[in-house]
């Protein structure tokens, strides 16, 4: 079954239009707590902008797989399902399990009993139809003052946060699901929350590529499926002011495709966050997002917009279909 799917994904492929085809770069935001308005709303913007994936956010277990149904009849091309439960489903949704918090893992000495936790998640995300947890968060907490990583960090040992963050990987991916470890490069260091202001990380090269990086390069080595990209300036990797890691080139596709040799997904975080949006107006976020190396864009402030952009930047020969 596994040795059909790669022709299955090209027979589909091919039958994509252009517009359909950077339209699956894009993945909106879900809910399962709001009104019929809004779910009418997703399912229109499924079916005529022809999205890759959602994002669920808030919500119940039965109403969102009862949405995710119903959302997927709709699709020409399957949806890809994914939330960010880095404590499980209990992160976003009532009447759900909620694990212990990254940091309270960190503590635990038996690796075993998170990668069983891991497996456990698999199990949760799976029979509410999803295929990725946007997890685990495998950021060195090091700095008292960060205001958006706290607990959710395996925390301040480098070491420590690899070995556990890669049990809990490795559980949700033995266990069928897709995950995602972020935030790269690095978000353990930093005094302002990227959802309200960019971040910058004023560290050497050398700095960020022994602590802040080394969680992520190890779990590329142990075989992480996805990689989500942060929003922050880092003038030693890319000396463009005011330039968000997500948006860089030099960042996702110099170093974290061709240096680290990172061959899996890559994720952008929330393209709405002021980290970006303050920066970057009117949908050029989306085209550099997609300039950089991002394979998808999650939660655009306009999908459609987006999509129309990024085709004229085709024609304008800024980038390729490819």
């Amino acid at each position: 079954m596994l040795k059909q799917q790669p022709k299955w994904v090209d027979s589909v492929f091919k039958k994509l239009s252009k517009k359909q085809r950077i339209a699956q770069m894009f993945f909106v935001a879900a809910y399962s707590n709001k009104s019929k308005e809004f779910t009418d709303s997703i399912a229109k913007v499924i079916k005529k902008e022809k999205v890759g994936g959602l994002v669920f956010f808030q919500g119940g277990p039965s109403r969102q797989a009862m949405l995710t149904n119903q959302y997927q009849k709709v699709a020409r091309v399957p949806l890809l399902i994914a939330s960010d439960g880095e404590w499980g489903l209990g992160m976003r949704l009532d009447s759900t399990i909620a694990y212990p918090y990254q940091m309270a893992l960190g503590a635990v000495q038996n690796k075993e009993l998170i990668y069983k936790m891991g497996l456990e998640v698999a199990k949760d995300f799976k029979r509410i139809g999803m295929h990725m947890n946007l997890a685990p968060d495998v950021d060195v907490n090091n700095n008292a003052k960060n205001p958006v990583i706290n607990y959710r960090s395996f925390g301040e040992n480098k070491y420590n946060v690899t070995e556990k963050a890669g049990a809990y990987l490795k559980g949700m991916q033995d266990g069928g699901l897709l995950v995602s470890i972020k935030h790269y490069p690095g978000h353990g260091d930093t005094d302002v929350d990227s959802h309200y202001d960019l971040p910058q990380l004023k560290f050497t090269k050398e700095r960020l590529d022994s602590l802040e990086m080394y969680p992520f390069k190890e779990l590329i080595k142990q075989g992480a499926a996805g990689v989500m990209i942060a929003h922050m300036n880092i003038p030693a990797l890319d000396a463009t002011p005011n330039m968000p890691s997500t948006l860089s080139k030099p960042i996702v596709t110099g170093i974290l495709k061709e240096q680290q040799n990172f061959k899996g997904i890559i994720i952008s975080d929330a393209m709405g966050m002021k980290g970006v949006v303050k920066y970057f107006k009117d949908g050029e976020a989306d085209v550099m997002g997609i300039i950089a190396g991002n394979d998808i864009l999650e939660l655009s402030e306009n999908s459609k917009r987006a999509v129309k952009m990024v085709r004229m930047a085709i024609r304008d020969q800024r980038l390729t279909i490819e």
